[in-house]
């Protein structure tokens, strides 16, 4: 067996395999109702985090502090089973009762998927957030923190900003997990230096996506950073197998995500006809052997070339498997299943960050967002968003200097970070959610000001928890 609980590798692998399932979601509970807010989250813990740590295993998994937060609530809990009761269960079973013939198969898959969904959060008591725990007290899976909010680092106006938004994270994610010393990156938003503010909160080991300026397989080979912490590039190129538009998902006899039936349930397929689990599962399959060969075949490469054996970091977020792509779980479990076969040693990265022979070399500014940098934040169409957001800690980070109060100053920051998400430039940069992302951050940022001009007695907004009991305030208080 290997370390972490899987089945036992090859005797001799090619090389290693690291899966890395990034989990976050905004600050949605409570905000918002169909089709923008809270339903995002609920959709996202039935359909993808549920059943992936059903079947993960000897892989790493990220979980943001502003997800867990909201997770760990027993409101979220209970208005979660009602949702997945009377709005999705309830809505399949009308589809099966009311479709056309030829949809009713399909119908009926869903109406499994969502019971099967049910089951799984009922065995966690209703609390999804220990569905995460056990994977990892199991030895199954390997949890990693992030920063508070996923907010963008380099995108800070204050080195104070930066260490809140990592301390707060940090000790986020020991109270609940305990602390295996992996951070990510929101959005992998690295700059040169990045790696000592992590050093100096405990981190070990992120990840990067270095592929705007590397070739070949340059990323297989960490990189050790002179200020300790390894930074695991993410191999963009077998990542585009799931993450291009033509990629696995976008196989025609898949479920079309967009297209609903009249009770908002998935029954058709991507080129229109009825979804045919079978067909999907069989295609899932086909798949999962075709991705472990190219593993296989880029480490093996690799290995012949430079004599060492490397490390793959297939990174994608955990909403994609599931979510977004419908038989995404299915395909994971079978990769998990065939890596060994295929010469692979699956590894976490606190596996692989322990195992040394790592390269030295530099990193440069760089996320996996849209042309590699940050222009997805950063950019005309949303810089009312992200020069707001650095006016507003300046203007925070004054007053605290100045001596607010500390009921007010902890309001002041917890609202200050939740406008810091890099979730709404993302969102109102694509149009996704019309004007929900905009309205979310400057109802944060108008409550972030009140509470450092107020004189009243106006308590935090129940609907946010934003980080309790781990937030402290000590970065702000640092000269």
């Amino acid at each position: 067996m290997s370390e972490h609980g899987g089945r036992p590798g090859p005797a001799d692998p090619v090389g290693d395999l690291a899966i890395v399932l990034h989990s976050h979601m905004p600050y949605v509970a409570g905000f918002g109702t169909y089709p923008f807010g809270e339903e995002w989250l609920f959709d996202a813990v039935v359909r993808s985090y549920l059943p992936v740590l059903e079947t993960a295993r000897d892989l790493t998994v990220t979980v943001t502090p502003v997800l867990a937060d909201q997770l760990e609530t027993d409101e979220v809990a209970d208005r979660l089973r009602e949702f997945l009761v009377d709005h999705r269960i309830g809505a399949a079973r009308r589809d099966f009762e009311s479709v056309e013939p030829e949809f009713r198969d399909a119908a009926q898959a869903e109406l499994q998927r969502y019971s099967r969904a049910l089951e799984m959060l009922d065995r966690h008591g209703g609390r999804p957030l220990d569905a995460f725990r056990l994977a990892a007290e199991s030895g199954r899976i390997c949890l990693a923190g992030s920063a508070a909010t996923h907010a963008l680092l380099p995108l800070m106006a204050t080195r104070a900003g930066t260490d809140l938004q990592i301390e707060a994270g940090v000790r986020s994610h020991r109270r609940r997990f305990g602390w295996h010393r992996g951070f990510w990156l929101p959005e992998c938003a690295y700059v040169p230096g990045l790696e000592w503010d992590l050093a100096n909160h405990g981190v070990g080991w992120f990840c990067v996506d270095q592929s705007r300026y590397q070739s070949g397989d340059q990323a297989l080979a960490p990189i050790a950073t002179a200020a300790g912490p390894v930074a695991f590039g993410i191999d963009w190129p077998s990542v585009s197998r799931v993450w291009d538009l033509d990629g696995y998902p976008s196989w025609p006899g898949y479920q079309d995500f967009h297209r609903l039936s009249v009770n908002g349930m998935h029954i058709f397929r991507i080129d229109g006809g009825p979804y045919d689990r079978g067909a999907a599962a069989e295609q899932a399959s086909e798949q999962a052997d075709r991705f472990v060969g190219y593993a296989a075949e880029r480490l093996t490469s690799y290995r012949e070339r430079t004599g060492e054996r490397g490390t793959l970091v297939f990174a994608v977020d955990c909403e994609l498997l599931g979510h977004w792509w419908s038989d995404g779980p299915l395909w994971l479990e079978q990769v998990l299943d065939r890596a060994a076969g295929g010469g692979l040693r699956l590894v976490t990265l606190e596996q692989a960050a322990a195992g040394g022979g790592f390269r030295e070399g530099e990193l440069r500014a760089s996320t996996w967002g849209e042309q590699k940098d940050f222009r997805t934040w950063d950019a005309p169409a949303v810089d009312d968003l992200t020069w707001a957001a650095r006016r507003l800690e300046l203007r925070v980070a004054e007053a605290i200097a100045d001596g607010l109060d500390r009921e007010r100053a902890e309001r002041a920051v917890r609202e200050l970070m939740l406008v810091q998400s890099s979730d709404w430039a993302f969102l109102d940069s694509r149009r996704e959610a019309g004007d929900y992302a905009f309205d979310r951050a400057t109802q944060h940022a108008r409550n972030a000001l009140e509470s450092l001009q107020s004189r009243s007695e106006e308590t935090l907004d129940p609907r946010i928890r934003s980080l309790a009991p781990d937030l402290s305030l000590t970065p702000m208080l640092i000269p």
